[in-house]
């Protein structure tokens, strides 16, 4: 999919399909578009009336052949009433549902409102919405393709300005869809070796230096929490480093994914209805993936690093059993009371590696608990942090990029609940509140002092029900946009 910019009037553009925004007025319908005559604007109106379409946020209408308009379908997205002020979010939704809608056409234009915020909500949910996985299909060419080329018109003159925010999207769209197939990517195709090799070639031609730790590297750096996760799969661990340092750059923010490319519990074994959602369970590395190609793409001037642990949770007779007492990276020994409560362990591996570096922030991304389902449903992560401006800050660039992402306490009430008589720390905690002990866990593995936010992201990582709005079924790219915001922020410092 290619994003691109033009000042053709709306009416004369030569396209597949137009897409135009209308809202509600009083009985009927008001068009909020430009580059269309009154007497074009009458007959659509009059054509959407007899459908029924009502202008409500998100609605989606087909008119083929209005007379004047040159492109033979026009799709009217509803926006809803914006006279009180206009939901950017509102907006990527329905621009993603118009170009959902429209899978299968080749060129779509878009008249789009000049402003920045608007210009960008409109191409990064019209972006978003161009995406289909096709991958694994012996004839691909039967599903209608994602619309390839996205023309948003402008009234007036294209500015740079206006230039590099559609160039940004563009960034940004193609790493939240490398996050996307990473995610949707089948497991026997994804194993840990194979996910540090897309995270190679996703940043190949960047400045970034990539190094890649096996088994043996691991077991010399002490990363107990790792080894143990893949013990019980004949595909073994892997630690990957992303670090892109530009000259000049005085901030410096490490981003630590979650990378269990298979999650089936481990001795504690899941339920086998929905198991095959479990390749998703690398969520976080995958976002990890996608925000450094887009932050180096971007040039952002700030230091980066990512952190990618990844295993591959299996039982056999190799694998971690519920009762074993592990050592962590930094020494910290852990009694292993559920093997399903595995992503922690990684993680906390990870993390005590980035705190090594002192970096002004650590955030992580995991799909780490069903807990946070619980709390928060699958649309809305939850943020955790021993810092309350360092999560207020991930919480705002998180709203900033059109993530729902709420801030969520670490309590100290439940510290006592990892306590264990075996060992320094037990994995899992008081089973209320677990998406909250599970943060607790990791914050034992930051040194004090060093700030850290914490993003479970396991209900928005992965959609197992119908496609809406920008978002497909399957594969979100959570926590992406996220990513970049926050580097975005700290580069402008």
């Amino acid at each position: 999919m290619t994003l691109t910019l033009a000042t053709t009037a709306a009416s004369s553009t030569t396209c597949d399909a137009l897409v135009v925004a209308v809202m509600p007025k009083g009985k009927g319908l008001e068009l909020a578009a430009h580059g269309i005559t009154t007497a074009q604007s009458t007959k659509l109106l009059a054509a959407l009336k007899t459908l029924g379409a009502t202008g409500k946020s998100g609605e989606v209408t087909k008119v083929a052949g209005i007379t004047g308009i040159k492109a033979p379908l026009v799709v009217a997205v509803g926006i809803g009433d914006i006279r009180k002020g206009l939901d950017l979010e509102a907006l990527r939704v329905a621009l993603g549902n118009a170009i959902r809608a429209l899978a299968g056409t080749k060129k779509v234009a878009i008249a789009v409102a000049p402003e920045e915020d608007k210009l960008r909500a409109s191409a990064l949910g019209a972006a978003l919405g161009a995406y289909s996985f096709t991958a694994f299909k012996s004839n691909p060419a039967k599903a209608p393709a994602p619309v390839a080329t996205i023309v948003l018109l402008v009234p007036g003159v294209a500015t740079d300005a206006l230039k590099a925010v559609v160039a940004e999207v563009n960034v940004i769209a193609d790493a939240v869809n490398l996050s996307r197939d990473l995610v949707n990517t089948p497991p026997n195709a994804l194993v840990p070796a194979d996910l540090a090799l897309e995270a190679k070639k996703a940043v190949a031609g960047l400045p970034v230096k990539v190094t890649i730790w096996d088994e043996k590297a691991l077991k010399r750096e002490n990363c107990g929490g790792i080894l143990a996760v893949g013990q019980g799969s004949v595909n073994p661990p892997r630690l990957t480093k992303l670090e892109y340092t530009p000259k000049g750059a005085t901030k410096t923010l490490h981003i630590v994914g979650k990378g269990i490319t298979f999650d089936t519990g481990g001795i504690s074994i899941k339920p086998a209805p929905g198991m095959d959602e479990m390749k998703g369970d690398m969520g976080g590395a995958a976002a990890i993936v996608g925000a450094m190609q887009a932050i180096a793409t971007l040039g952002l001037n700030v230091n980066v690093t990512g952190w990618i642990p990844s295993a591959e949770n299996m039982p056999s007779g190799t694998a971690q059993r519920p009762g074993d007492v592990i050592t962590m990276f930094g020494g910290k020994t852990v009694e292993v009371l559920n093997t399903d409560a595995e992503g922690r362990l990684v993680l906390a591996d990870a993390l005590g590696l980035a705190a090594l570096e002192k970096p002004d922030l650590i955030i992580d991304a995991a799909t780490l608990t069903g807990a946070q389902r619980v709390a928060l449903g699958s649309r809305l992560a939850g943020v955790m942090a021993n810092d309350d401006d360092s999560r207020a800050l991930v919480c705002a660039a998180a709203e900033l990029a059109g993530e729902a992402m709420w801030p969520m306490p670490l309590p100290d009430d439940l510290r006592p609940s990892i306590d264990s008589a075996t060992a320094d720390l037990a994995n899992i905690g008081d089973r209320f509140g677990g998406m909250l002990s599970a943060g607790i866990f990791l914050a034992e593995f930051v040194p004090a002092g060093q700030k850290w936010v914490h993003i479970d992201i396991a209900g928005p990582s992965f959609n197992d029900k119908g496609a809406y709005g920008y978002t497909p079924k399957g594969g979100t790219g959570s926590a992406v946009r996220t990513f970049v915001q926050v580097a975005k922020g700290l580069a402008a410092e």
